[in-house]
């Protein structure tokens, strides 16, 4: 997807592949963009060409074929959006390749990526591989993992740790949470033992506690500190009574790293990978 021109808003985009897990990533991308007031794209990748070259209609068949099919399919994640928030600028695209390169490619110059939390099923699945993990750890902008649509309410949570990622997290919570109009409680797990790796948790929190008030006033923000050794244990379980869990990825391009697979994997909820890019899912 190529970078927004001057003067136009970067659009959140979102894969659809017609599964339920798809479809609950469009109405939530969909409700989203307008809640930030971006357009919406929607990309089918389109993996027949991967493996035959024999897309067209059936002799004599009327609307059949594989290329015919993938665009029903398209065309149906577009309605599926705009159907979701009425008003909203949408366009779909339908792009040949696997679903992971296909969406890391449209996602260059993207504000958020949103895909389901399932990729594609059955053996056309397991040639993919897994869709999420590659992403989250390569993507070029945020990656919004979509289990469920958002639920009024219940607060933005976000992980930090001492990375270099820990202000992308930081700043695209806050900007989530605002856009939702809901709290933020930011989760810091100390893994050591001993008062004196407690008290540096316990400043580090607070440092990223105030980072988040000054970037967001008005925001309601709280701060937990966690005891424990199983990360990502740790962090879905705080993260049980929130809407999204905001994390870093320690290993783009090569991997999502432990933290984050264990997450994606735990997570009761909805979970956004937070990247170092200009404009994060609310800004």
């Amino acid at each position: 997807m190529p970078a927004a021109a001057a003067g136009q808003r970067a659009a959140v985009v979102a894969g659809y592949d017609d599964s339920d897990s798809a479809r609950l990533a469009v109405r939530w991308a969909a409700r989203h963009a307008a809640a930030v007031k971006r357009p919406l794209e929607v990309v089918h990748a389109w993996v027949w060409p991967v493996f035959t070259s024999n897309l067209g209609p059936v002799s004599g068949v009327a609307g059949s074929g594989l290329r015919q099919a993938a665009e029903t399919i398209r065309d149906a994640g577009a309605a599926l959006a705009r159907a979701a928030a009425p008003g909203l600028t949408v366009t779909a695209r339908m792009l040949p390749g696997l679903p992971a390169p296909v969406l890391l490619d449209a996602a260059g110059g993207a504000a958020l990526l949103a895909v389901g939390s399932r990729g594609l099923g059955g053996v056309l699945g397991r040639l993919a591989g897994s869709v999420c993990a590659d992403l989250a750890g390569s993507a070029p902008c945020p990656l919004m993992v979509v289990r469920r649509l958002t639920l009024p309410g219940q607060p933005v949570a976000a992980a930090v740790d001492a990375d270099a990622v820990r202000a992308a997290v930081v700043a695209q919570a806050a900007a989530l949470a605002t856009a939702t109009g809901t709290g933020l409680e930011i989760l810091h797990v100390a893994p050591g033992r001993g008062a004196g790796r407690a008290g540096d948790g316990a400043a580090f929190l607070a440092d990223a506690v105030a980072e988040a008030r000054r970037l967001a006033p008005a925001l309601a923000v709280t701060g937990t500190l966690i005891t424990g050794r199983h990360v990502a244990r740790e962090l879905s379980a705080a993260a049980a009574g929130a809407d999204v869990l905001v994390l870093g990825s320690h290993h783009r391009g090569t991997g999502p790293g432990n933290t984050v697979s264990g997450v994606l994997q735990q997570a009761p909820c909805n979970v956004l990978i937070a990247r170092e890019v200009p404009c994060g899912p609310g800004g």
